[in-house]
C-alpha cells in the first residue's frame, strides 16, 4: 500500500493492514480507518497513504478488515463487536501507542460508534493524593481502552439511520416508496438493513440507533463520543444517492445551511463548515426545532437531540460541478484511484485539521 516513494510501509496482520512512515517508527497515535457496507480495506488505501505521507512519524494507520464484504450485512452491533476486538489486538501488539482516532466511511461510522462504546473506559477516580497534588484534567474524559481519544471523524455516515423523507435520496423522496423500502430492506441488507431503517426490536428493545445516542448498560456510547477531543461529520450536500445530507450531518431540516460554491483553491469541494456547541436536551428542543421540521418524525428528532449533547464540527461537501458527482458517496472517501482528482481535497482537509495531541 505504499505511495511509490518508500514513504509508507505496510504489515498484513490477522486483523487488518497497518500503514506507517518508514523513516524512524516513532509514531504513537493510532488512526483506525473503517470502510462502509460491502467494503474492504482497499476503500481507504488512498486516505491511509495520504495520512502517513502528510503526518510522517506521527500516526500509524490501521485499515480494518474484520467486517469486509458480506460480513457488513451482519448488523451494526455484530460488526461493532468485531471491530472492538480488532482494535484491542492492534493495541496489544503495539505497546508504543498512546493515542487513538477513528476515520470511518458510511455505515462504518455507526460501526465505529458502537465499537468505541464497547472500548470506553471510565475516568480514573481521583484518590486523596491526586486531589492534593492535582490530577490531570484529561483523566475526567475517560479513555478508549486506555488510550487518549483524539479525533472521531465520520464521512457520509447515516447517523440518523436511513428512514425518513429523503434520507436515502435514490428513493426520490416518495413517501410510499420509502415506506416499502423500510419493510423489505432486510431482504437485501439483512440485519444491517433493519438497523439502518430502525425496524429492529431485539428482545423488545428500542432500535439500536436509538439506544446508541446514550449510554446503554455496559455500552458507553455517549460517554465514548464525549471522550474524544473533537468529533467531525463530513457530509455530501447533494448527489449522494445512498446517504442524505440531514442524516450524515446530524441536522434537522431547519438546520441545513445555505451554501455557496467554494472559493478555496486548496479545498474546492468544501462548501460549508460549522462548529456546534454541546447542548442540553431541553435547550436543543427550544433552539433548534422549527416550522421546517414538521415533516420529521419524533424518532429522528430524538436522535439529533441525543447526538447534539456532544459538540460536532460539520463539514459540508459538494461535487456538483464534478464529472463524478453521481458517485459522490464514494468520491468523498476517494474509494478508487480514478477519484483522486476530485476527492483528494476532502482527505487533505481531514489531515490539515487533524489533532495529533
Amino acid at each position: 500500500m505504499g505511495d511509490g516513494r518508500g514513504v509508507c510501509s505496510e504489515e498484513s496482520a490477522n486483523g487488518g493492514t497497518d500503514v506507517w512512515s518508514s523513516s524512524n517508527g516513532s509514531a504513537d497515535h493510532l488512526v483506525v480507518m473503517v470502510h462502509g457496507i460491502l467494503g474492504s480495506i482497499a476503500d481507504w488505501k488512498f486516505g491511509a497513504n495520504q495520512f502517513v505521507t502528510e503526518l510522517p512519524d506521527k500516526v500509524i494507520v490501521h485499515c480494518s478488515e474484520r467486517n469486509m464484504y458480506k460480513l457488513t450485512l451482519d448488523g451494526v452491533d455484530v460488526m461493532g463487536e468485531r471491530l472492538a476486538e480488532e482494535v484491542i489486538e492492534v493495541i496489544n501488539r503495539r505497546p508504543e501507542i498512546k493515542k487513538i482516532s477513528f476515520v470511518a466511511h458510511s455505515v462504518g461510522g455507526l460501526v465505529a460508534r458502537y465499537a468505541i462504546g464497547r472500548l470506553y473506559r471510565p475516568p480514573r477516580r481521583k484518590s486523596q493524593e491526586d486531589s492534593t497534588v492535582g490530577a490531570c484534567e484529561d483523566d475526567s474524559r475517560g479513555t478508549i481502552y486506555g488510550l487518549e481519544a483524539i479525533n472521531f471523524v465520520t464521512v457520509a455516515t447515516p447517523h440518523l439511520g436511513s428512514r425518513g423523507n429523503k434520507q436515502v435520496p435514490f428513493l426520490f423522496g416518495v413517501t410510499a416508496i420509502e415506506k416499502v423500502a423500510s419493510l423489505v430492506i432486510h431482504w437485501i441488507f439483512r440485519r444491517t438493513g433493519r438497523h439502518l431503517f430502525l425496524t429492529d426490536n431485539d428482545g423488545g428493545q428500542p432500535p439500536l440507533l436509538q439506544r446508541m445516542v446514550d449510554d446503554c448498560g455496559d455500552l458507553y456510547f455517549l460517554s465514548a463520543l464525549r471522550a474524544f477531543k473533537r468529533r467531525v461529520a463530513y457530509a455530501n450536500v447533494g448527489y449522494d444517492h445512498i446517504v442524505g445530507w440531514r442524516t450524515s450531518s446530524i441536522r434537522l431540516n431547519s438546520e441545513l445551511p445555505k451554501w455557496e460554491d467554494s472559493l478555496s483553491v486548496k479545498y474546492p469541494h468544501i462548501v460549508y463548515e460549522e462548529k456546534s456547541e454541546t447542548k442540553k436536551v431541553d435547550q436543543y428542543a427550544r433552539d433548534s426545532i422549527g416550522e421546517d421540521d414538521n415533516c420529521n418524525d419524533e424518532l429522528e428528532e430524538e436522535l439529533v437531540t441525543g447526538l447534539s449533547r456532544v459538540s460536532w464540527e460539520r463539514v459540508d461537501v459538494s461535487f456538483h460541478t464534478s464529472r463524478l458527482r453521481f458517485a459522490a458517496h464514494s468520491v468523498i472517501q476517494v474509494k478508487d484511484s480514478f477519484m483522486e482528482s476530485e476527492g483528494a481535497d476532502v482527505i487533505q482537509h481531514m489531515i490539515d485539521h487533524f489533532l495529533l495531541t
